[in-house]
């Protein structure tokens, strides 16, 4: 039975699978992805967050970066997950979650961490825009910046808060934070340098967007964005839906640091509304 089994082969059954259907090669690359460590929690609520995690598509280990995501950030807060992992590893889908205009019903958080640039449907994608728009919170991974990357309409790329079409090649990048003030960043060091990874080349910081952090392209020198908050829909009368989004998180290696694993805790509970702001003049750790 479910409850007998261990976590990580727990979370093995969260995604559809089990300890029988994989090879000990295939559990190995999956279980326990971050290692155990003394944590203190983000989240010190009693109420028990409900997180949706969307994930899948073209060109990155979404078990292994699912499983991560979800037992490390529970790790930091009192948080339950459901996890969609559908659409193939294809660069186009259109997945089942998205036909039901409820998909999010039930849900404190959306984690998109799914990549699909091929997908174009304007419908399909408003489905989900629209979703958000009306007032689900929301984390954005890496080549979520990507997916419906060649669509016409731009409504993903207002919710996302910026727009990228190209990435330069994986290195190990310098984060530069912009706004250590900002509650999701609180932790999070003034000096942290990613494991090999890809920098996004972000075209536009849409308006009601606001960067976090910043890398240097080694290519050009031109400094970019890769992690930020997005007020979707805001407008001068009302705040905008919580958005928050890093373009980092391409490689297995990023899965494994404990402090990308933090910082996407400290976003999940900083758009679900549960974080504190944090004090005026606040300095970076």
């Amino acid at each position: 039975m479910i409850e007998h089994l261990s976590l990580p082969l727990m979370s093995l059954v969260v995604f559809g699978l089990t300890a029988s259907s994989l090879s000990s090669q295939e559990i190995a690359n999956v279980v326990a992805p971050v290692e155990p460590a003394d944590v203190e929690l983000i989240y010190k609520g009693e109420k028990k967050l409900r997180g949706l995690l969307i994930t899948g598509g073209c060109c990155h280990n979404y078990l292994f970066q699912g499983l991560a995501i979800t037992s490390g950030i529970e790790a930091y807060g009192n948080i339950e997950w459901e996890v969609v992992r559908d659409g193939g590893t294809g660069t186009s889908a259109e997945i089942e979650l998205y036909d039901d205009p409820n998909w999010a019903k039930g849900f404190d958080v959306v984690v998109h961490n799914e990549c699909f640039a091929r997908t174009t449907n304007p419908e399909y994608i408003r489905r989900i825009t629209e979703v958000h728009r009306s007032g689900v919170p929301s984390v954005v991974i890496h080549c979520a910046m990507h997916t419906y990357r060649d669509a016409e309409i731009d409504d993903w790329r207002q919710f996302l808060g910026v727009t990228s079409k190209r990435h330069d090649h994986n290195s190990e990048y310098a984060v530069r934070v912009t706004k250590p003030a900002h509650p999701a960043m609180k932790g999070f060091p003034a000096n942290w340098v990613t494991p090999k990874d890809e920098l996004y080349i972000v075209e536009k910081l849409w308006p009601t967007a606001t960067t976090l952090a910043t890398s240097v392209s080694e290519k050009d020198g031109k400094e970019h964005s890769v992690i930020w908050v997005n007020e979707f829909g805001a407008t001068k009368d009302k705040p905008g839906v919580r958005v928050f989004g890093t373009t980092y998180g391409h490689s297995d290696d990023t899965f494994r640091d404990p402090v990308f694993i933090r910082l996407l805790a400290s976003g999940v509970f900083w758009a679900a509304g549960v974080l504190e702001e944090a004090p005026a003049g606040a300095k970076a750790p």
